[in-house]
């Protein structure tokens, strides 16, 4: 039965023998010889593997990633300096987008050489980004300094003396002090200067006055910049109007009073309002589908859309943002709620991708957290309509005849008026209001 055994010499260098003949035979190669080693009992086939040492401090050029189809270009913002050192997977740039900002981390452990973009400058997918050396693993922290030793207790003092016995009373008054014969030296006060002014400041320099207005510029940001750009083109295409409408939020008020612990409990998620709002808002979107329809200019048809992806604005630093939760009409207020929490968890550590906000057919904006008591909303392009949300505040309304105290919130849908019509756009809002005031109508489908 032949038997295979290795052997190494010096750095690196496998020889690998194949053995056949009789079993305990012995044999010795060379890692310089090719040549077989044959004896009269076993025959040698030697064979040489030469494997190359890990290379320490190479120096690598990071690239700019793929963007997604939509976005050709976009901004670098540095966060590491030449000379820093880096860990694996730890952010160097981030390329800010139209849509979002991506993220560059180093490949390993290093130290940056070279930042081959200045930042603020433009780069395209696959454009050179900076130089990094490997180290190897990043080096880890120093140690903070181990604190002094508490100094040593003070030595017991010897018992101290007793106090000095009491002076006697004196019996008789101290003797007074003979009177100078020569007047006391005085200035007269015109002859007192005043205390030097500061000096003033070089000329060149500008003396900040106290009150003085001042202003400075900021460059827009891409994402700042396409959201401009996107809502002039929704004022200049669509024909927007917008009608409004107020709910009674006691009923879901209520729901969510009584469910909302058991709800916590079972899905780890607390109940809002907008899950009944987003859930609201597809089934209108179903009976009203014109409204979740879009016109497409190029082809001047309408397309009709049999699925309900949802746009929930989101307000981040960077800007508005608006995150899809896709198919809706197929969720229930659990999945609504946890959706709405994974996407604005995203926004919020600005990790939200190019495809969390792609597409969409209807858009919900929550003004209302703000506290904002009305307002109409300006479409998303290239839907064809939006709901805005305002604040709740407790208002008289006039129920059954008498005046009663509710929390009232005021909804405004923005439509495109080339798609939709007057009645549609009613319809629809009144369907919302249905479907929100009294939940069992989405149970019902009434």
């Amino acid at each position: 039965m032949p038997a295979v055994w290795s052997m190494g010499m010096g750095n690196c260098t496998l020889a690998r023998c194949s053995l056949s003949g009789v079993a305990g035979s012995r044999g010795l190669a060379y890692t310089n010889s090719r040549k077989l080693v044959v004896n009269s009992s076993s025959v040698f086939t030697v064979r040489y593997f030469r494997t190359t040492a890990v290379r320490r401090d190479d120096v690598v050029t990071v690239n700019t990633p793929a963007f997604a189809e939509s976005v050709t270009e976009g901004d670098v913002r540095w966060e590491k300096a030449v000379g820093d050192t880096v860990a694996e997977d730890e952010v160097v740039c981030e390329i800010e987008t139209d849509k979002t900002s991506v993220q560059v981390p180093a490949p390993a452990a290093g130290v940056i050489e070279a930042l081959l973009v200045p930042d603020g400058g433009k780069v395209e997918g696959g454009t050179p980004l900076f130089k990094l050396r490997k180290t190897g693993a990043a080096p880890a922290k120093a140690k903070p300094a181990a604190a002094p030793p508490p100094p040593a207790a003070p030595e017991p003092v010897a018992a101290a003396a007793p106090p000095p016995a009491a002076a006697p009373i004196p019996t008789t008054m101290p003797p007074v002090p003979p009177v100078s014969a020569q007047p006391i030296d005085s200035k007269p006060v015109s002859a007192v200067k005043p205390a030097a002014a500061p000096a003033a400041a070089p000329p060149g320099e500008a003396v900040p006055s106290k009150g003085a207005r001042s202003e400075h510029r900021v460059k827009m940001n891409r994402m700042r910049q396409r959201i401009a750009q996107r809502l002039k083109e929704a004022q200049n295409t669509c024909a927007m109007l917008t009608t409004f409408n107020e709910i009674d939020m006691s009923n879901i008020r209520e729901m969510r009073a009584v469910h909302k612990d058991p709800f916590l409990k079972k899905h780890n998620l607390k109940l809002g309002f907008m899950s009944a709002f987003v859930k609201a808002a597809a089934f209108a979107l179903q009976d009203q589908p014109v409204v979740n329809a879009v016109i497409d200019d190029t082809t001047k048809e309408i397309v009709y859309r049999d699925y309900v992806d949802i746009s929930v604005a989101v307000a981040t630093p960077r800007g508005l943002v608006v995150p899809v939760v896709r198919n809706v009409e197929n969720m229930n207020f659990a999945d609504i709620e946890r959706a709405i929490y994974e996407l604005g968890e995203k926004a919020r550590k600005n990790e939200l991708a190019i495809e969390d906000m792609d597409g969409g057919t209807f858009t919900i904006s929550n003004g209302g957290v703000f506290g904002s008591l009305f307002g109409t909303p300006i479409i998303n392009p290239p839907q064809s309509a939006i709901l805005g949300m305002h604040a709740i505040f407790d208002r008289p309304v006039a129920v059954g005849g008498k005046i009663e105290v509710r929390p009232m919130m005021y909804v405004a849908l923005t439509y495109d008026h080339r798609l939709i019509d007057g009645r549609e756009a009613v319809t629809f809002l009144r369907k919302i209001k249905a479907a929100v005031e009294d939940p069992r109508v989405l149970l019902l489908d009434l």
